[in-house]
Formats: C-alpha cells, structure tokens, sequence
C-alpha cells in the first residue's frame, strides 16, 4: 500500500512550488500592468478578466511543461522564473503592437483583453514547447 504514495512527497513539493510560482507572477504582473485587474475584474470587466485569464494560461503552460521535465525542485524554479519572464515580454510585445492597449482594457474593449490574453498564450505556448529536453 505504501508504495502508491512513495511519489507524494515530490507531488507535495512540486506543486507548493507551481502554487507559490503562480502567486508570485499574479503579484509581479498586477504590479507592471498600469490597470488595477483585481478591481477591473470585481467590476465586471471582461476585457481584464480575459487578458489576466490569458497571462495566468501562458505562465500555466510553461511552468506544467516545467513541472513534468525538470529534474529537482531548484531546476523547476529557475523555469518558473524563466515562464515569468516570457510572460513580462509578451506583456511588453501586446502593449507595443496595440496602442493604447491599457485604457482599452481599462475601457472593457473586449477586442484588446482577448489581444492580451492572445499574445501571453501564444508566447505560453513557444515557451512550453522549448522547455522540453
């Protein structure tokens, strides 16, 4: 019977690291974003909502890539903190090909949430597939 849970201990650990990886990014990213998503969100903002759901999918991406090929809990960390990166340069690549992009969003233009939320899994996605070894 042991044997089925011999495994949990690296499950535990793996996955309060992606838990804490995911809480890190959501502050690092509420902080370079000029809009207040939280509040957006809580407003009904669908274009915040959308471009958020969209950078916490494009970080998921990696960090499960990540969590499935890394050899120890520091190699997932130093990819959690590289998924981040990615996705503070798909933040800076949405706002530099859509002008405006944050009172757009801020303005609940659907059209540039889904632009945001668009570009972070597109570089999710990128960022996932190179992280296989």
């Amino acid at each position: 019977m042991l044997d089925y849970v011999a495994g949990l201990p690296a499950f535990l650990g793996y996955f309060a690291v992606g838990l804490a990886a995911y809480v890190v990014f959501a502050v690092i990213y509420t902080f370079l974003t000029p809009q207040k998503e939280v509040e957006l969100i809580r407003a009904g903002n669908l274009a915040a909502v959308t471009a958020f759901l969209g950078a916490l999918v494009g970080f998921s991406l990696p960090l499960a890539s990540a969590a499935a090929n890394s050899v120890s809990i520091v190699d997932y960390v130093i990819w959690a903190v590289i998924g981040i990166l990615a996705q503070i340069l798909a933040f800076y690549i949405a706002n530099f090909t859509m002008t405006d992009l944050h009172e757009k969003i801020t303005a609940d233009n659907i059209a540039a949430g889904i632009w945001g939320g668009g570009i972070a899994l597109v570089i999710g996605i990128l960022n996932a597939a190179c992280m296989t070894y």
